[in-house]
Protein backbone atom coordinates (compact mmCIF):
# COMPACT_ATOMS: atom_id res chain seq x y z
CA UNK A 1 0.00 0.00 0.00
CA UNK A 2 1.65 3.38 -0.80
CA UNK A 3 1.71 6.12 1.57
CA UNK A 4 -0.93 8.07 0.24
CA UNK A 5 -3.29 5.21 0.60
CA UNK A 6 -2.48 4.87 4.38
CA UNK A 7 -2.34 8.25 4.68
CA UNK A 8 -5.93 8.67 3.93
CA UNK A 9 -6.71 5.30 5.53
CA UNK A 10 -6.07 6.95 8.67
CA UNK A 11 -7.10 9.92 8.07
CA UNK A 12 -10.52 8.75 7.39
CA UNK A 13 -10.72 6.60 10.30
CA UNK A 14 -9.86 9.57 12.51
CA UNK A 15 -12.48 11.64 10.99
CA UNK A 16 -15.22 8.65 11.08
CA UNK A 17 -15.24 8.71 7.45
CA UNK A 18 -16.28 5.10 5.26
CA UNK A 19 -12.57 4.44 3.80
CA UNK A 20 -14.93 2.93 0.77
CA UNK A 21 -15.19 6.32 -0.48
CA UNK A 22 -12.05 7.25 -1.26
CA UNK A 23 -11.24 4.96 -4.42
CA UNK A 24 -13.72 6.20 -6.48
CA UNK A 25 -12.84 9.89 -6.13
CA UNK A 26 -9.35 10.07 -4.88
CA UNK A 27 -8.87 10.51 -8.97
CA UNK A 28 -11.14 13.47 -9.69
CA UNK A 29 -10.38 15.39 -6.54
CA UNK A 30 -6.41 14.78 -7.43
CA UNK A 31 -7.41 15.86 -10.80
CA UNK A 32 -9.68 18.88 -9.53
CA UNK A 33 -6.41 20.31 -6.75
CA UNK A 34 -3.89 19.78 -10.09
CA UNK A 35 -6.30 21.81 -12.18
CA UNK A 36 -6.62 24.84 -10.02
CA UNK A 37 -3.34 24.49 -8.51
CA UNK A 38 -2.03 24.99 -11.97
CA UNK A 39 -4.77 27.21 -13.75
CA UNK A 40 -6.09 29.27 -10.88
CA UNK A 41 -3.60 29.70 -8.06
CA UNK A 42 -1.73 26.76 -5.44
CA UNK A 43 -3.61 27.71 -2.48
CA UNK A 44 -6.95 27.78 -3.94
CA UNK A 45 -6.26 23.79 -4.88
CA UNK A 46 -6.81 22.10 -1.29
CA UNK A 47 -9.51 25.22 -0.77
CA UNK A 48 -11.62 24.12 -3.41
CA UNK A 49 -11.06 20.39 -2.34
CA UNK A 50 -12.53 21.45 0.70
CA UNK A 51 -15.45 22.78 -0.66
CA UNK A 52 -15.91 19.92 -2.73
CA UNK A 53 -16.49 17.85 0.45
CA UNK A 54 -18.97 20.78 1.95
CA UNK A 55 -20.83 20.19 -1.04
CA UNK A 56 -21.20 16.64 -0.66
CA UNK A 57 -21.53 16.43 2.31
CA UNK A 58 -24.51 19.03 2.42
CA UNK A 59 -26.10 17.32 -0.56
CA UNK A 60 -25.90 13.51 0.94
CA UNK A 61 -27.63 15.17 3.95
CA UNK A 62 -30.45 16.47 1.73
CA UNK A 63 -31.24 13.28 0.76
CA UNK A 64 -34.18 11.89 2.83
CA UNK A 65 -33.71 8.43 4.56
CA UNK A 66 -29.45 8.58 3.77
CA UNK A 67 -27.73 8.24 6.61
CA UNK A 68 -26.37 12.38 7.05
CA UNK A 69 -29.90 13.27 5.90
CA UNK A 70 -31.19 16.43 8.36
CA UNK A 71 -27.36 16.77 9.14
CA UNK A 72 -26.46 19.46 7.09
CA UNK A 73 -28.91 21.03 5.12
CA UNK A 74 -27.62 22.67 2.08
CA UNK A 75 -29.00 26.45 2.85
CA UNK A 76 -27.58 25.87 6.64
CA UNK A 77 -24.00 26.77 7.32
CA UNK A 78 -21.28 24.54 8.13
CA UNK A 79 -20.00 25.76 11.58
CA UNK A 80 -16.70 26.97 11.05
CA UNK A 81 -15.28 25.50 14.30
CA UNK A 82 -16.01 21.88 12.92
CA UNK A 83 -14.07 22.03 10.03
CA UNK A 84 -11.29 23.39 11.86
CA UNK A 85 -11.28 20.69 14.73
CA UNK A 86 -11.09 18.16 11.65
CA UNK A 87 -8.42 20.18 10.29
CA UNK A 88 -6.97 20.08 14.13
CA UNK A 89 -7.11 16.05 14.09
CA UNK A 90 -5.23 16.06 10.77
CA UNK A 91 -2.72 18.19 11.70
CA UNK A 92 -1.91 16.00 15.11
CA UNK A 93 -2.00 12.99 12.99
CA UNK A 94 0.34 14.44 10.19
CA UNK A 95 2.52 15.37 13.40
CA UNK A 96 2.70 11.81 14.53
CA UNK A 97 2.91 9.93 10.81
CA UNK A 98 5.70 7.64 10.52
CA UNK A 99 6.36 6.77 7.04
CA UNK A 100 6.35 3.19 6.06
CA UNK A 101 9.49 1.12 6.00
CA UNK A 102 10.14 0.13 2.48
Amino acid sequence: MDEMQRWTAAAAAELGVAPDLLPGVAGPVLDLVREVAHGVSRPAAPLSAFLVGVAAGSAAASVPGSPASGAVAPDVAVDPADALAAVGRLRALAAAWQPAAD
